[in-house]
């Protein structure tokens, strides 16, 4: 049976996806002509939920009337803000609640991580990344091996993509790990990469870095609220991420934080320490000494941003509404289905999807790559652009259209890939 190319098929599509009506949620960007924008690019800035401003608005509010005292009073006082956002933070990576915090930003928690996780010696000092590391990951890595006094020429041991796929093999990161597992310190990787779209198998991964006592952390940036993941069942050592790419909690919002439960309860681990780390029942004692909480708060440093949390907040109340990761997830298979095959029988060899075509090792994310003589792939991106659709381009030559499912449809796909054949045509 052909595949049925119609916008009426698409639509249908939608008439019969049960979370259709989560894109109300949202708000939407307009065209000059007060069309809903086609936004593919939640994979760097996720949309914004309508009841972030009802939040903030409320805490501005408490703010006003309060003053400092709503630090301790209202239905939420500030204290315990950030306490509020763990259960659902933590159902949607996995993990237990004592192992999640919402603090900081990304690759200030790497460095956190890093300052307890990477304790190189002079016999094992070595980090492994992959070789197209997001540019943040390397500099952090880099500035830490320097820190301990080590060159990261010798220290930095990386994984290649395949020459033929552009991918990451699960079987030569672990012979990697295999080959260097006397001087390996640490593992990072990421769990889906930024370019391509792939999702890792973490699992996998963390059992073989662990095989040798090596620790293992994982950049969720583009993972999370993208792809179910079960962080505390796979053995993961400590993860970070953002909270405003799929997690749709505004720019530059405050990041995420793991720390395995084994870790999180051993007081004696060495850390960057801060006040707001310290046993709440006896912090305004205001002693010089620190004794970190036993849980992943342990590694806080300072009070949180409130006005930032009640974003974070918003957002997570909607991924409670929508039922949590399993319910996105099967609509995300769905769309990128739909997406792909689209893609394959309207425009063919023109375009190569560098996206693993294995559903189950990706995310929202397909990144595609325009495969026509004399064309650039930044010309193509600009005329998308100019079209009413927003996606995000990558150097050297992909654009990557992410179709997140709270916000995105199956008519935005179909439109968006009609736009993208009169932009190649």
């Amino acid at each position: 049976m052909p595949f049925d190319r119609s916008i009426e098929h698409a639509q249908s599509l939608d008439q019969a996806d049960p979370l259709a009506s989560f894109r109300d949620r949202f708000w939407v960007p307009k065209n000059a002509d007060q069309t809903d924008t086609v936004y593919f690019v939640g994979n760097s800035l996720g949309l914004q939920p309508k009841n972030v401003s009802e939040l903030i608005q409320e805490e501005l509010q408490k703010w006003r009337e309060l003053g400092v005292r709503g630090h301790f009073e209202s239905e939420s006082p500030w204290m315990p803000y950030h306490e509020m956002l763990a259960p659902t933070m933590a159902q949607i990576v996995g993990a237990r609640e004592n192992e999640v915090i919402v603090m900081n930003t990304l690759t200030v928690n790497l460095h956190l991580m890093m300052a307890t996780f990477y304790r190189p010696t002079e016999k094992r000092h070595q980090i492994l990344i992959e070789d197209h590391a997001f540019p943040s990951d390397f500099q952090a890595v880099e500035s830490q091996i320097k820190l301990h006094g080590f060159d990261p020429r010798e220290s930095i041991v990386t994984v290649k993509h395949g020459a033929e796929t552009g991918l990451l093999s699960t079987e030569l990161i672990c012979s990697t790990i295999d080959q260097h597992r006397d001087s390996l310190a640490l593992v990072l990787l990421p769990g889906v990469q930024y370019y391509t779209g792939q999702f890792l198998d973490i699992k996998q991964i963390a059992a073989a870095a662990h095989r040798y006592n090596i620790s293992v952390g994982f950049d969720l940036a583009h993972a999370v609220g993208n792809v179910p993941m079960q962080l505390h069942d796979w053995d993961v050592d400590f993860a970070v991420w953002c909270n405003y790419k799929y997690l749709n909690s505004g720019p530059g919002a405050i990041g995420g934080c793991f720390v395995h439960e084994r870790h999180a309860t051993d007081t004696e681990l060495p850390r960057m320490a801060g006040w707001w780390g310290h046993d709440k029942s006896t912090r305004f004692l205001m002693e010089n000494c620190f004794d970190p909480i036993p849980t992943a708060e342990g590694w806080q440093l300072s009070n949180p941003p409130i006005l930032a949390l009640a974003a974070i907040r918003a957002s997570l109340a909607v991924f409670a509404d929508a039922g949590g990761m399993e319910p996105l997830r099967e609509k995300s298979l769905a769309l990128t289905g739909y997406f792909e095959q689209l893609v394959d029988a309207v425009l063919g060899d023109r375009i190569n999807i560098i996206t693993p075509k294995t559903q189950s090792d990706r995310g929202c994310q397909l990144s595609l790559e325009v495969k026509l003589d004399g064309v650039s792939g930044r010309e193509i991106h600009d005329k998308l652009e100019s079209s009413g659709t927003a996606t995000d381009w990558r150097e050297p030559n992909v654009i990557r259209a992410a179709p997140t499912p709270l916000y995105n449809s199956f008519a935005d796909v179909h439109r968006f890939v009609s736009v993208l054949e009169r932009a190649i045509s």
